[in-house]
């Protein structure tokens, strides 16, 4: 019964964050910091992640395709297949749920405990469209271009490593990156990310707006917001799979 009374409390949380705001003016200013905050702020981790895991990814590939009877751009075929569909919109979601999600978590679960949310509610401003509707725009506008920004450094990442090690060369790899290409997967890719970001914001605010208690109870919803999300993240993951590629 417990996760329905939190099911059911998201979704009134939810219409209250996309009510509308007061003045926009001041959720464009909001919009700006959290972009900068949020996004550009994880363009670090994004970019080393994704250098290394699609180094591992056609290193992996190349170790797999040893038979002589396989052509040697198939290490090519499966790193894009492997980065474009799963790695970079998925597994590099988890990881900015890990990061932003805490961020978002904390961020709000502290000014709920310090009465700082409650001294908005007195002032007559809509605080949960105030605190919440900007990081979630600004996820899911500056989302999709970590993820694009990923899929670009784990191929030159798993070029590199080909080149580095011998397992490819140049020309093999990018031929088979370019070996039966399919739009439609970059797109497929894409409209994840968008419900990626949207659950990372959304389920992390959840649990930093209901925090209650001191100093520990934040940091439990932290843990929390991170653990949900990369839950939910999984949950949807398959449910989209299921009904963009079938």
């Amino acid at each position: 019964m417990k996760w329905f009374f939190h099911i059911g409390r998201y979704y009134i949380m939810m219409s209250r964050v996309f009510s509308k705001p007061e003045k926009w003016s001041i959720y464009r200013k909001q919009f700006i910091k959290e972009v900068d905050n949020l996004g550009l702020g994880s363009l670090g981790i994004v970019v080393i992640i994704s250098i290394f895991m699609g180094a591992v990814i056609t290193i992996q590939s190349a170790f797999g395709f040893e038979s002589p009877w396989i052509p040697l751009y198939a290490v090519g075929v499966a790193s894009r297949d492997s980065i474009v569909l799963e790695f970079s919109p998925t597994i590099v979601s988890l990881i900015l749920a890990g990061k932003v999600g805490s961020n978002i978590a904390s961020e709000i679960g502290t000014m709920r405990v310090t009465e700082q949310i409650d001294a908005l509610e007195i002032m007559g401003i809509n605080s949960k469209a105030y605190l919440i509707l900007p990081k979630i725009a600004a996820a899911v506008f500056i989302n999709p271009f970590l993820i694009v920004i990923s899929m670009f450094l784990a191929l030159l990442g798993g070029l590199t490593a080909g080149l580095m090690t011998g397992a490819v060369t140049s020309y093999e790899f990018i031929y088979g990156i370019q070996y039966d290409f399919r739009p439609y997967n970059v797109t497929y890719a894409l409209i994840k990310t968008l419900f990626f970001a949207f659950i990372i914001t959304s389920v992390s605010a959840y649990h930093g707006y209901y925090t209650q208690g001191g100093a520990l109870e934040v940091g439990k919803s932290s843990t929390n917001a991170v653990v949900f999300s990369s839950i939910v993240i999984l949950l949807f993951n398959f449910i989209l799979t299921q009904i963009l590629l079938s």
